[in-house]
């Protein structure tokens, strides 16, 4: 397994990186990790990360495994948009500074014009959380915004 830097693999920069490393992946998934620090840019006034933004860490987790994939292919990384979730469920209403989560995105389905649904979860110990994610990564996103019919920017992941 080749081991890119986490920023090489995600269409995002700065605070926006909310995962810390790609601990392995393979065709059909990927696992990431992130140490929650005591503040950022998602924080709630007590340090705390709401269990909310776990959406985010497994869309992270589902560009990161995008990311791997196109990097093996030396192809460069592609945008990619969350459409949706569905049953996201956490026993924690957020995840406390210090937790080491594991965000692991699994694929169900794929196709080559980019829509895509993964399974998702995160662990820690005293945390679990688990999701199914719809997202779309269009093979040319300039045509997609070149056309006018671009996802709203709030759905970027």
């Amino acid at each position: 397994m080749t081991a890119w830097p986490i920023a090489e693999l995600l269409p995002h920069a700065g605070e926006m990186i909310l995962l810390d490393a790609v601990l392995e992946h393979g065709p059909e998934h990927a696992v990431c990790s992130r140490r929650v620090p005591a503040s950022g840019l998602f924080h709630d006034a007590n340090g705390t990360l709401p269990a909310w933004m776990g959406v985010e860490l497994m869309a992270q987790a589902i560009a990161a495994w995008a990311g791997c994939q196109a990097r093996e292919a030396g192809e460069p990384v592609r945008l990619g948009f969350l459409l949706g979730t569905r049953h996201y469920t956490c026993n924690v209403a957020a995840f406390a500074p210090g937790s080491e989560l594991r965000v692991e995105a699994r694929r169900d389905f794929h196709d080559d014009s980019g829509m895509g649904v993964f399974a998702c979860r995160i662990e820690a110990p005293g945390v679990l959380a688990e999701a199914r994610l719809t997202v779309f990564s269009p093979p040319d996103a300039s045509a997609l915004f070149q056309s006018g019919n671009s996802p709203s920017p709030a759905t970027e992941s």
